[in-house]
């Protein structure tokens, strides 16, 4: 086995020793590097600079606000999805049970569901084009506008049905079939 400087810049010969602690060390363990480096060599050691440890930072800053609006966005679009769920159950509930009890009345009604979301429907005739004019059923447009938020910016859905009732008010007790 030969002693030399190995290619990592630490001194392991006893030629190059110029301290005699240093060349008792290599005699005794002749595979064993020094922990002295060769200053020679110092100056070529690689490693990141202030700079690109800066640079790396900010990168990592716009990556994160770029996610966290992302991550918002997302958030808002469900909250969106949630009110338009919500209001075509209140929407659905509304027209499923509109004149079921009384008789179909057009004109405009509107009410509130809960807190957030109100109404408005109206109720209008609606005949076909090819319809015979002396029918003795008559086809109800139902328009339903639901609205939810602020008064000056509201979100709204609207829903429309047709609703068939009796053309002529019942006798009896006063209410149209339906």
């Amino acid at each position: 086995m030969k002693f030399g400087i190995r290619d990592w810049g630490f001194v392991t010969t006893r030629a190059a020793c110029r301290e005699p602690a240093r060349c008792r060390a290599a005699a005794l363990f002749p595979n064993h590097q020094s922990r002295i480096p060769n200053p020679g060599r110092a100056a070529r050691v690689k490693g990141f600079t202030l700079l690109e440890v800066i640079a790396a930072i900010m990168l990592l800053a716009i990556a994160f606000t770029a996610l966290m609006r992302v991550a918002g966005g997302s958030i808002r679009l469900s909250q969106n999805a949630s009110n338009h769920s919500e209001a075509a159950l209140w929407a659905r509930s509304l027209l499923d049970t509109a004149f079921t009890t009384e008789p179909v009345q057009p004109g405009i009604t509107s009410g509130r569901f809960d807190q957030r979301f109100r109404w408005q429907l109206e109720v209008t005739p609606w005949r076909p084009p090819a319809a015979p004019p002396n029918t003795p059923l008559q086809l109800y447009q139902l328009d339903l506008n639901v609205m939810w938020g602020s008064p000056v910016h509201p979100y709204s859905a609207h829903f429309r049905t047709l609703r068939l009732a009796s053309a002529t008010p019942a006798t009896g007790n006063g209410q149209a079939f339906p």
